[in-house]
Parts: structure tokens; sequence; C-alpha cells
């Protein structure tokens, strides 16, 4: 039997290196040097092959090499074929800085004193309390629970919302559409860490802003098709928004002359938030592969129902 890697190669030859040291008695190959597809029984892809069952008829595992398979294509992957994503504490990490550095920006008004510098203007404006900034997570998944229990940390006033009732110490938790407008109107820097799904698609919108309190932020790590482009260059227009930070967009990357680029309110990151770190990603998928051959449940597993 082999693994086989199928995404950036450079990234690749770590994997390939790990898994010498770790695992040595699985052939480990690097798309598309597969070997006999029969003898695959591990895939790991960002972007599956078109014709992944005929391809490899004896796959056992198929990985996402991201932490999410809003990429994949789900209904072209055989229904018995388990899929898992990536849960790894280096894009835990990797997510809990930047949303920590997107907060904190906006909170000591950072953007303002760029401004001001490049017009020689030396002004102070006042500092107010963490705890007098309400920040709201969308998505109270592992990443948007550990993005909370850092932002706690600071003093921020805390809330979380999600599809199902969570419970976390120190957080506010919010479930459901019955909930979802009382979540918002106490949210002055909203960050979205949903998956992107059939019922999250297009969730950041005009209907979810003016629920907002006038002037919030909003703060995109979860991906492009969560937004509604128009309707934020029309809230930030109207100053129902104050600011965005956006580390992802559809499609990426923008086109030129997209408004984003020059906008004087945005904030764009090239989908940098977070990346999988070859060295705890694979920790990661071995420790899956054991779980899986002696019949336990990997984590990760995607429910094929919800998307995640």
């Amino acid at each position: 039997m082999s693994f086989v890697y199928k995404a950036d190669p450079v990234r690749g030859a770590v994997w390939a290196e790990l898994f010498a040291r770790q695992m040595p008695d699985l052939p480990f190959r690097i798309w598309p040097d597969i070997g006999d597809p029969r003898q695959v029984r591990y895939l790991a892809a960002w972007q599956p092959p078109d014709d992944i069952a005929a391809r490899f008829p004896n796959l056992e595992v198929l990985f996402s090499t991201g932490a999410g398979t809003d990429h994949f294509d789900l209904s072209a992957i055989p229904a018995t074929l388990p899929v898992v994503r990536m849960v790894e504490s280096g894009i835990i990490a990797g997510m809990v800085e930047y949303v920590s550095l997107a907060v904190l920006s906006i909170h000591r008004n950072w953007r303002t004193y760029l401004e001001q510098q490049c017009n020689a203007n030396w002004q102070a404006h006042r500092v107010h309390p963490a705890a007098s900034r309400r920040v709201g997570v969308l998505g109270l998944g592992m990443l948007g629970r550990a993005v909370l229990e850092r932002l706690s940390g600071f003093g921020f006033d805390c809330a979380g919302w999600s599809r199902s009732p969570q419970r976390i110490e120190g957080v506010a938790c919010h479930a459901g559409p019955e909930q979802l407008p009382a979540f918002l109107m106490r949210t002055d820097i909203l960050i979205c860490l949903l998956p992107l799904t059939g019922s999250t698609r297009g969730i950041l919108s005009k209907p979810l802003f003016d629920q907002l309190p006038r002037g919030a932020t909003l703060i995109n790590v979860g991906r492009g098709g969560h937004l509604v482009q128009e309707d934020l260059l029309q809230a930030l227009e109207d100053g129902q928004l104050g600011n965005a930070i956006l580390d992802v967009c559809e499609p990426e990357p923008l086109p030129p002359g997209h408004p984003f680029w020059t906008h004087p309110r945005v904030t764009l990151t090239p989908h940098i938030a977070s990346m999988t770190q070859p060295e705890t990603a694979v920790e990661a998928v071995i420790g899956n592969i054991h779980r899986h051959r002696q019949g336990l449940p990997m984590i990760g597993l995607v429910d094929r129902v919800s998307g995640y």
C-alpha cells in the first residue's frame, strides 16, 4: 500500500521527509508520480482528481490538506470513502495570531495612525479598555473556540454564534437563526469563521450588516463565498460598517481594478491568515492513519450531510 500527496510539491517534499522518519513502512509519493494506483490507500490533496474512484480503486481515506473541504466536490467523491479535513495545531495557532492582530489593530486605531503618519499628523486618540469592545465570532468550531479563548484573555467582551448550542466558559454563546439578531446587535467587531456551505454562502450581506451596531468592523477569515461584495462596499459607503479586514475573497486573487485593492477602509491579505504546517500536519495525518487501521473514529472526519 502507499500514500499519495497532491498539493504544493515544495511542501510535499517536507511531508516526504517527515513520513520517511515517522512512518517508513508506508511508501510516500508526490503527484503525479503515483506508482501503481491499485496500491494507493491514502490520498492527501487540496484538489482531488476528478476520476478519483476509477483512478484509485482501493483508496481507503481522502485527506484534505486544508482546514475545510469546501474546495472538494463531495458529490464526485464516493459516499463510502471517508473524507477527513485537517485538524492540526499549526492551523489553529496561525489563525489565532492573525485574528488577534486584526482585532487589536481595530481596537487600537492602527489604520488611523498609519494614515496620520502619511500626513505628518501627530494626534492622539483615546485608548478604550478592551472590556468596552464587543467582539463576536461566527462559527464555534476548533478555530472559533481558540480565537475566543485568546481574545477573552485580552479582556474583550466576547460572544459566539453557531448553528447548534455550544458552551464556552466566559463567552456568551448564541445558537440558531432565532438568536442571530441578538448576537449581531451586541457585536462591534464581527469575525467570520464559518464553514462554507449552501446555508452560509452569502451570509455576510446587507441583512446581516444592518443588524450590527453602526460603524462595526468585519473580519472575514472564513471563505470568500461568505461575502456579498457589493453589499460590503455599500455598507462601507453608508457608514454602517467602519472597516473590513479580508483574508479571503472570491475569486482569488481579485482581478486588477477591483475596488477592494484601493478602498480606504478595506485591508486585504492574500489568504494567509493560517497555513497548514508540515510538521504538525504530518503528525495529525499519521495519527489518523493509525486510528483508521485500529477501527477508531478519525479526527476531522467530514459529515457529508453538513458538509464539514
